[in-house]
Order: structure tokens, then C-alpha cells, then sequence
């Protein structure tokens, strides 16, 4: 059902990206998924368009698709661990890390690009709390990272 959505969107999981450290990607504790940081990966490869600082560098609405990509790449990582996007039952939290120039205040309006895409796919499930800070610099100069904290079925 929840794969289906995606469809109707016109959106498609990517492959999950191999991680680029020593971490995996989801870890599951009783019925919570935390899912390690994501960053707009597309092929294993960050893309010129996702590096670089908002907005000297790189434009609100750049960060935003890279938000939304973070966020598709979490949903692959979060189906490998439950084996089904329909076994999620809540987004519990979204920490947004965007890769500010000193003087941007607008990091919620980039990581709204993430918390609407969840809430497009889920409904009220992918509604949640937030964090949503500028940083200086961020793996391998992306413009946004972002994890989550996700309720599942699992026991």
C-alpha cells in the first residue's frame, strides 16, 4: 500500500546506498527503527547540484530536492530493515542537519520539503516532531543530512 502511494506520486525508492562508514544503516530496538543520516545520494555518488552551502552556493528550493531524495533514501534503507514500508506506524522524528551560510535562518523551510514528503506518502503516520539546525559542514559537502526515528510493527 504504502509502495503503491510512492507510485501514485510519481516517485521511486532508490537502491539503498551502501554505507560510507563504520555504521549501518537502520537499527531496530524493540518496535523503533533509528535510521543513520542520510544525505542525497543517487547511485552511491553525491551530485554536484547537492553540494555546497545554502544559499551562497547552493538555492533553497536545490536543498529542498535534496531533502526529499534524503528522504527516499531513508524509506529504501527503513524497507530493507522491515521488509515492507507497510509495517511503519509512525514517524516519531525527523532531525534535519542543512549546510548553511552563516547569516541563513531558513533551514525549517528546506527541511519542510522532507516533512511534507513524509506526510504525503503516510498521512498522519508520517506526521512528527523535528529538528531543523544550520550546521557549518557536512560528509563529503552535502548540502543536507537528515535521520529519522520511526515506530514500526516490529517487536
Amino acid at each position: 500500500m504504502i509502495e503503491e502511494r510512492i507510485k501514485e506520486l510519481g516517485l521511486k525508492l532508490p537502491s539503498p546506498a551502501k554505507p560510507a562508514g563504520s555504521y549501518v544503516p537502520c537499527v531496530i530496538e524493540q518496535n523503533m527503527v533509528y535510521v543513520s543520516g542520510q544525505i542525497p545520494l543517487e547511485s552511491n555518488t553525491l551530485p554536484e547540484p547537492y553540494k555546497g552551502k545554502v544559499t551562497s552556493v547552493v538555492s533553497i528550493e536545490t536543498a529542498q530536492e535534496a531533502a526529499r531524495i534524503c528522504t527516499l533514501n531513508a524509506l529504501s534503507h527503513i524497507k530493507v530493515a522491515l521488509g515492507n514500508l507497510d509495517r511503519v506506524r509512525k514517524f516519531i522524528r525527523l532531525s534535519g542537519y542543512v549546510n548553511s551560510d552563516p547569516t541563513f535562518t531558513e533551514q525549517p523551510k528546506v527541511i519542510n520539503a522532507a516533512s511534507n514528503l513524509l506526510a504525503d506518502i503516510f498521512g498522519d503516520a508520517g506526521r512528527h516532531s523535528r529538528l531543523a539546525i544550520g550546521v557549518s559542514s557536512l560528509p563529503l559537502g552535502s548540502v543536507v543530512e537528515i535521520d529519522f526515528i520511526v515506530k514500526s510493527d516490529t517487536t
